[in-house]
């Protein structure tokens, strides 16, 4: 028998999604109010933000760590991390795979962050300005490091399988469902939990994209502020949660009678090689990883029925990434919809492209195109279908998911309607 091939011919389902997002907690409170067009952007009430040029953000609300996590616990546990064991509960809940002594090993976890523990790092910055550094708790670093958001999931639901975080800025969600995709496929693992989480709605963390000119300063009016090609964006605005998605074999899932949302068939990857925050006017380092979850999936440029995009809300992400769709899609751009949750939920950094591959999934196992909201002046360089304002009931049959981070690390996924 050819191992390798049999590996490499292995299906990859999802059975499983759990959602902690500005919009809702759950998947499907989450997608009830993305579907009807509400955003989840307000006021920041994590701190006085009154003194910032941006004072709005996409929080997550009622927010409790103590329902997913032992009281104790839960005090302890960095709220990226709580974000992760929440949306992983929620997951398996839908996915009902059991992990026991006789699959333990072959479970693995994979998760995206960009930044971690940032409101950690703050706090204990002024216990050791303020006491010194022997007031410092042992929880620190563990509370900090973005790979404890894998390791924490693998503690409460024992997997013991391949293990990782990837910290790939904006894309890092999306690389993490990817990787865990491509583990599965070559047969290092028959099931994986796989997503992103943030949560940096901090000082620092706004002050820092606000140095940056990043971030929106609509602040009079925060639920139109998010609003992804549109003539008049002027940044995207943050904001945090998790997004976790269960992949397992779909040898597994049929034996099971697992309830199956999509099949995961392409992952592309790429790398601008331009510049360390802005993507090249061409759009060509998205659309060479558009070409290669494509080829990857043996698919033509035909054959997408629907895009997730990036969309951040910022002039140039917004426009690059237009340009690479039409070098990609050519005669069919401006017929395929296009749209950006994140114009309701926000840029969730790094949860972003979990939280987007979940709404992908959504998409098609729901025949719903959700919206992107605030899309009211037509900027004439960004005229696709991006589904304005009203989600739209159409059958899908495969959709694509974009997620472009900082340092020009690119990711795109492409997910399929099971059976097809």
């Amino acid at each position: 028998m050819n191992i390798k091939g049999a590996c490499l011919s292995r299906r990859v389902v999802i059975t499983g999604l759990g959602l902690v997002t500005p919009v809702g907690i759950g998947v499907e409170e989450s997608w009830e109010r993305l579907c009807a067009g509400k955003s989840g952007i307000g006021e920041i009430t994590r701190f006085d933000a009154s003194n910032f040029a941006t004072r709005i953000a996409g929080e997550v609300k009622n927010f409790h760590p103590q329902d997913f996590l032992p009281k104790k616990e839960a005090r302890r546990t960095s709220l990226f991390i709580a974000y992760a064991i929440a949306a992983t509960r929620m997951a398996m809940d839908a996915s009902g795979l059991q992990i026991d002594e006789h699959n333990q090993d072959r479970v693995g976890v994979l998760t995206g962050c960009g930044l971690g523990g940032l409101s950690i790092l703050e706090d204990i910055t002024r216990v050791v300005d303020s006491k010194g550094p022997n007031r410092v708790t042992p929880f620190f670093i563990p509370m900090m490091i973005g790979n404890m958001a894998p390791g924490m999931i693998s503690i409460h639901f024992g997997a013991k399988g391949p293990n990782a975080s990837v910290a790939t800025a904006c894309a890092a969600g999306s690389h993490a469902v990817g990787d865990a995709f491509k583990l599965i496929k070559r047969g290092a693992a028959d099931a994986m939990i796989a997503g992103g989480v943030e949560s940096t709605i901090t000082p620092t963390g706004i002050a820092g994209f606000n140095a940056m000119k990043a971030l929106s300063t609509r602040n009079g009016d925060p639920q139109k502020a998010s609003r992804p090609f549109d003539r008049d964006r002027d940044g995207f605005v943050i904001g945090e949660g998790g997004g976790i998605l269960i992949l397992e074999t779909l040898e597994n899932a049929l034996e099971r009678g697992a309830r199956i949302y999509a099949e995961v068939v392409g992952y592309g990857m790429s790398g601008d090689a331009y510049h360390i925050t802005s993507p090249p006017p061409d759009g060509g380092g998205a659309a060479r990883c558009i070409k290669a979850a494509l080829s990857d999936a043996g698919l033509s440029y035909r054959d997408i029925d629907y895009i997730n995009a990036h969309g951040t809300s910022t002039p140039l992400n917004d426009l690059f990434e237009t340009r690479a769709i039409k070098s990609v899609f050519k005669d069919r751009a401006h017929s395929i919809p296009v749209s950006s949750t994140k114009s309701m939920t926000g840029h969730l950094l790094g949860a972003a492209g979990g939280v987007e591959a979940v709404f992908s999934t959504l998409a098609i196992h729901e025949g719903i195109l959700p919206p992107t909201i605030n899309y009211e002046n037509l900027d004439e360089e960004c005229d696709l279908d991006y589904v304005p304002n009203v989600a739209r009931r159409q059958d899908i049959t495969t959709a694509m998911s974009n997620s472009f981070g900082f340092g020009g690390t690119n990711a795109t996924l492409i997910f399929k309607k099971y059976p097809s």
